[in-house]
C-alpha cells in the first residue's frame, strides 16, 4: 500500500496493485456491475481495452499531440493552448474534445480513440445502465499527472435527467500509485448539492462551490477510494459522484489515460445545470458524437484564431455569457 493525502488533508491508503475483492466487474457480469454502480455511484471493469489498442493510442498521441506546435483545446481552462510539458516531458494541460480534432494533424490518434469510446465494451456497460445506447458528449486525453480538486460533473454538465450521465477514464498504462490517481467517495451521488448559479456560479464564484463540495466530505465523513487501474481497464462514475485525481508523489510517472462522458440517446444534453445546449452531432463507428468547436469547420478555425489573439476580451466575454445563463 501506499499512503497519500487526500485533497482534503486525510490520510489514505492507495493500492499497489489490482485487488480482485468483488468491487471489480468483467464484460461477462454486467447485470452484477450494474447493480454495484448504482448503489456505489462507480463501477470498475477490468480488461475492456486490448493492451495493444492502449499502446497505440500512447504512440499516436506522441507522433502527433506531442509533436504539434500549435493551440489545442484544454480540458482545465476550456481555453487553446500549445502543449505545457513538466520536467519529465509529460503534457500537464489534458485535452479537450478529441473527437474535435482536425485530421489534417491527428487523425490517428483521432481515430483510435473514438473507436475506443464506441467499442462493443463500451456500449454495451452504458446500455447496461441507460437501458438504451448512449451518445458521447465529452471527452478528454491526459498525459501527465496534474491534481484535480473533488467535485461532481453534473455542476458542468449532464443529462437533462439530473445524476443521469456517465463518465468513463480509461487506463492507457498501468496507472502507478504516486501518478495522481483517480479517486472517487462512494454513495456521494446520493447527496443532493447546491445547483450552478447565483452565489455558486462557475463564472464568478466557483471557489464558493469548491468549499461547499469540501465541507460536505467531512460533514458526510466520505471515504476516498483511489483503485489500482491496470491497462486496459476502464472505471466508470455518475454525473453526481464526487470525484478527481490525487496530488501526485511520484511524478516521474506518467497517467496516460482517456476520459469520456455519455448520455442516453434520448436524451437532451444539459448545461450548467441551466440550459439545454443543442448538441452538434457527427457519427463515428455507429455512435453519435458530440463535436463542438469542431477543427475540421473552417469556420471553428476562425473563432480559435480570435480566441488566441484577443485570449482576456474573449475570456471576460465568455465568463459574462456564463453568467448571464446560469443565474
Amino acid at each position: 500500500m501506499h499512503t497519500i493525502l487526500s485533497p482534503i488533508g486525510t490520510p489514505i491508503q492507495i493500492p499497489e496493485v489490482a485487488s480482485e475483492n468483488g468491487t471489480t466487474f468483467g464484460l461477462e457480469e454486467l447485470a452484477s456491475a450494474r447493480d454495484y454502480y448504482f448503489e456505489n455511484g462507480y463501477l470498475v471493469v477490468r480488461a475492456a481495452i486490448e493492451p495493444a489498442t492502449c499502446d497505440s493510442l500512447r504512440s499516436a498521441f506522441d507522433q502527433t499531440v506531442k509533436r504539434y506546435p500549435g493551440y489545442i483545446y484544454r480540458q482545465t481552462t476550456q481555453n487553446p493552448e500549445k502543449n505545457n510539458l513538466n520536467e519529465y516531458g509529460f503534457m500537464m494541460n489534458p485535452i479537450l474534445n478529441i473527437q474535435s480534432l482536425n485530421d489534417a494533424n491527428f487523425a490517428p490518434l483521432k481515430t483510435l480513440a473514438v473507436n475506443v469510446f464506441a467499442s462493443n465494451a463500451v456500449k454495451e456497460i452504458n446500455r447496461a445502465i441507460f437501458a438504451e445506447d448512449a451518445k458521447l458528449v465529452q471527452s478528454m486525453y491526459f498525459e501527465g499527472n496534474p491534481e484535480t480538486w473533488p467535485h461532481q460533473d453534473t455542476y458542468y454538465l449532464d443529462s437533462e435527467s439530473i445524476g443521469t450521465m456517465t463518465a468513463c477514464w480509461y487506463a492507457l498504462e498501468d496507472i502507478d500509485a504516486g501518478a495522481g490517481r483517480f479517486f472517487v467517495l462512494p454513495g456521494s451521488h446520493k447527496i443532493d448539492m447546491v445547483k450552478n448559479g447565483k452565489d455558486f456560479d462557475v463564472a464568478f464564484n466557483h471557489d464558493r462551490y469548491k468549499e461547499l463540495v469540501r465541507k460536505i466530505i467531512v460533514d458526510n465523513n466520505l471515504e476516498f477510494r483511489a483503485p489500482f487501474l491496470r491497462k486496459g481497464d476502464i472505471l466508470f462514475w455518475n454525473a453526481k459522484t464526487i470525484h478527481g485525481s490525487l496530488r501526485t508523489s511520484r511524478p516521474q510517472f506518467s497517467r496516460s489515460s482517456l476520459t469520456s462522458h455519455f448520455i442516453p440517446t434520448s436524451h437532451r444534453f444539459l448545461q450548467f445545470q441551466s440550459k439545454i445546449k443543442p448538441l452538434k452531432l457527427r457519427k463515428f463507428a455507429g455512435m453519435e458524437f458530440h463535436c463542438p468547436k469542431d477543427m475540421d469547420r473552417f469556420s471553428n478555425r476562425v473563432v480559435m484564431g480570435v480566441e488566441t489573439t484577443f485570449p482576456k476580451a474573449f475570456q471576460t466575454v465568455k465568463k459574462l455569457a456564463i453568467k448571464a445563463l446560469v443565474k
